[in-house]
């Protein structure tokens, strides 16, 4: 056993009204990683800002935080000690940079503050010495250029880097991560876990890791927390929670993960649907997996390959819908046909006679989609999927080529053109709260596309069409009268579908709809999505940078890179036997739990 580093024994967190984090103990060893996993509102987040000392206004905690090397207890400690310890003993990377960066500081002196403020660096200039060197640790490309760039300046992956390299300026003893790869592209995440491993390995830092992402912890720790409801309900070596779990919760969290597997129906598991689900071990099948039917690989314009989606279950609440036998792609002409699509946009002068610079966000792409086919697009941020569905929807202009969707021209057409487009194509965004009206109700937001300019709204008939499309989603009748903020994230989620759905649209466009949400959710929004556009006859085009969701939904794929599509067919060809190096770089960069799990089993 290594020495401990940090000890928590009863730390629970509450506020007037409730209680946060019930009764939590832990023992981290110096050097150890240790996965902390659960549900948005399992209290992971406010169980490391209390270990931080950096509670809210009107929440308090209780119980005992040591750090070796460290005098008594944190947890109530004078803030001015608190300051001492947090970035010099321990500190904390988290989820999303870009809030927790000062927008007008270079990034170099923000490196430098931490060796200051903490007297770990003698004066300014061996400070910015230091941090350029930080920056270079953490692979930042450049990293004297680098240091002297704002935070808006950088990537997302790039912006992560920054914050870890801030996080181990004074090489600290314990290092919290909170959700850091998130929000993060497949290749992007794969970099930065690699570097938090290798960084931790050489100090000797220990982890504490929070995630919701089953197979990142896999990857990266060796003891796993889960916790639910505040509490922690199971702990372990990683090894044996994930293939011999004891709660019921923690297999349930495990079913809803496992994309590779589906249960008898074909359907993927949730928290509901877990009883039946068999944990993952290194060197078996997924459970009831579907391969491809036999024959040549088609062109983009393919068969499904997917089962027949069985209707939900009592206990599950994933979609209150009865679904219809799969549609299979028609024969003819495409529902939407893209030809030698180019789309370039200009940006503000950098100097008083410089040239504008040109972005080629779209350099030339073609393709082609059946009626009935679930057609994925994959890609990473930058490559050129989100100007492409703007396009697709008419909120875009193409600079040059041709788009057609469901006998619609987007190329030239005027906004009075595009309503026939309007009401064939309906867009699922990716944050139903950015995308829904916080000030109207549900009825509503559901309503909104049946209100066509010219024709007098029938109030009954609507009333009616949004009861069904809300049964539909699996939402109750209720959910009509309330607003978005009393939802959770995947409800949301349900009536952004429903609200799509209303006025009968031929195409589905799903941009990135299940990025935001926790593994359990996913899975009901997922298997939803497949109800519907099989109980609707839909085209589907799914966007969306996680390969497994991509290859759990759809039938065909293109990927995308650098405004190009670089390779495409049918799913499984693409990703068992990916041709284009982007291809096997984004295949090999994709974390599954089963792939992770085999990789542990192949190291030990």
């Amino acid at each position: 056993m290594s020495e401990t580093l940090l000890q928590v024994d009863g730390l629970t967190v509450s506020t007037k009204d409730r209680v946060l984090v019930d009764n939590f103990f832990l023992s981290l060893g110096r050097g150890e990683r240790v996965g902390l996993i659960g549900e948005s509102g399992s209290g992971k987040s406010m169980t490391a800002t209390a270990l931080m000392g950096l509670l809210p206004e009107g929440v308090q905690a209780r119980g005992s935080v040591r750090l070796a090397g460290t005098d008594g207890n944190l947890v109530g400690a004078p803030d001015g000690r608190l300051r001492r310890i947090r970035g010099n003993d321990m500190t904390m990377v988290f989820q999303e940079p870009l809030t927790a960066l000062n927008p007008l500081m270079k990034v170099g002196k923000q490196v430098a503050e931490v060796m200051l403020k903490h007297r770990t660096a003698a004066t300014s200039r061996d400070a910015a010495a230091r941090a350029v060197e930080m920056l270079a640790s953490v692979r930042l490309p450049d990293p004297a250029r680098t240091a002297a760039a704002y935070p808006h300046q950088l990537s997302g992956g790039q912006r992560q880097r920054v914050m870890l390299a801030m996080a181990l300026a004074n090489d600290p003893a314990l290092l919290i991560c909170d959700e850091p790869t998130t929000a993060l592209d497949v290749t992007v995440q794969r970099q930065v876990l690699d570097l938090v491993l290798e960084s931790v390995r050489e100090r000797g830092t220990g982890l504490l890791f929070i995630t919701h992402d089953l197979s990142v912890v896999a990857n990266i720790c060796e003891r796993v927390l889960v916790m639910n409801n505040g509490r922690v309900v199971e702990e372990g070596p990683a090894d044996d929670v994930f293939t011999r779990p004891q709660h019921l919760y923690t297999k349930a969290l495990l079913g809803a993960s496992d994309l590779e597997a589906t249960d008898s129906r074909g359907r993927l598991f949730t928290v509901a649907s877990a009883a039946e689900y068999a944990p993952p071990k290194p060197g078996t099948t997924p459970v009831a997996t579907v391969s491809a039917p036999p024959g040549p690989a088609p062109s983009p314009v393919s068969a499904r390959e997917s089962p027949s989606a069985a209707p939900a279950s009592a206990a599950e609440p994933a979609s209150a819908a009865e679904p219809a036998s799969p549609a299979e792609p028609e024969s003819g002409d495409p529902l939407i046909s893209v030809r030698d699509l180019v789309r370039t946009y200009r940006r503000g002068r950098s100097s008083l006679f410089g040239r504008p610079a040109e972005v080629r966000a779209l350099r030339g792409i073609s393709f082609d989609v059946a009626a009935g086919q679930r057609f994925g697009v994959v890609g990473e941020s930058g490559s050129g999927k989100s100007t492409l569905l703007r396009i697709l929807a008419g909120l875009d202009q193409p600079t040059s080529g041709s788009v057609r969707v469901a006998g619609n021209e987007v190329a030239g057409a005027r906004e009075r053109q595009l309503l026939q487009l309007r009401q064939q194509l309906q867009i699922v965004f990716q944050d139903p709260m950015g995308s829904l009206d916080p000030r109207m109700r549900v009825r509503d937001i559901v309503a909104e596309p049946l209100l066509l300019p010219g024709e007098p709204a029938n109030a009954r008939r609507h009333r009616d069409r949004v009861e069904e499309m809300l049964e539909a989603v699996g939402l109750g009748p209720d959910a009509a009268d309330r607003f978005p903020h009393q939802f959770s994230g995947g409800q949301r989620q349900r009536i952004s579908i429903a609200r799509a759905l209303i006025c009968e649209p031929r195409v589905l466009v799903a941009d990135e709809p299940v990025s935001a949400l926790d593994v359990s959710v996913r899975a009901q929004v997922l298997n939803l999505l497949s109800d519907l556009v099989d109980r609707y006859r839909l085209t589907l085009v799914f966007v969306s940078h996680d390969l497994g969701v991509v290859r759990h939904i759809c039938d065909n794929v293109v990927v995308m890179n650098q405004g190009l599509i670089v390779e495409s067919g049918r799913t499984a060809q693409i990703y068992d036997n990916p041709v284009h190096e982007y291809t096997k770089t984004l295949v090999r960069s994709s974390m599954t739990l089963r792939g992770e799990l085999a990789a542990r089993q192949a190291q030990h």
